[in-house]
């Protein structure tokens, strides 16, 4: 058997006596950390044989004193009051966050099939026109250049377009006034016409 063989097996040995991988829980309280490659075998047993002394003292010490023990038994309420969620669960009950999912059941529902069209589609993303994207990308980027540019042009057109229009609309306001003048002027023309020959 090799050295580090004989160092992992140590490790395992060591751990299992415990039955906990890493760590030497001697307290809820208190963690000693284990982690520890014996690969030197003389400090392999030395190292064991502290943490077990370690073990046992504090063993003792924690059977003597009545208020260690108490706190055995308040570490799960200290846990529990500890926890970040626990106001949200003390505010929020469950029943009413169960009311919360089944108010939003049809929004949820919606999302699934949009997901399950997602991972339908999932092929087509995956396909060789787009893995080949990146390779055209200069093109893409000179394509994106020319849209600006006709967008530019667009918008300049459309404003002379707006221009000609207004000028349209103001040269055929002046023609109607115009056409009314005449109006006017041909209606007082005929009405004198028409009175001259009833003088005569």
């Amino acid at each position: 058997m090799s050295e580090t063989e004989t160092a992992l097996r140590r490790r395992f040995i060591f751990s299992s006596c415990w039955s906990v991988p890493d760590c030497l829980v001697v307290g809820p309280w208190l963690e000693v950390s284990v982690t520890v490659w014996f690969i030197i075998p003389s400090l392999s047993f030395q190292a064991a044989d502290g943490l077990v002394k370690v073990q046992v003292a504090l063993g003792n010490i924690a059977s003597k004193r009545e208020r260690i023990k108490i706190l055995y038994k308040k570490i799960e309420d200290l846990i529990k009051y500890l926890d970040p969620q626990y106001i949200d669960r003390m505010a929020v009950p469950d029943a009413m966050k169960l009311q919360f999912i089944l108010a939003e059941e049809q929004f949820i529902l919606s999302q699934v099939a949009l997901l399950e069209q997602v991972n339908n589609l999932q092929p087509f993303l995956d396909s060789a026109h787009i893995k080949a994207a990146p390779d055209h990308a200069a093109k893409l980027q000179r394509l994106a250049q020319i849209h600006i540019q006709q967008q530019d042009q667009c918008e300049a057109v459309t404003e002379n377009v707006r221009v000609l229009l207004e000028d349209y609309n103001k040269m055929t306001l002046l023609l109607s006034k115009q056409f009314v003048q005449w109006d006017e002027m041909l209606t007082q023309l005929e009405a004198a016409k028409q009175v001259k020959p009833m003088a005569e």
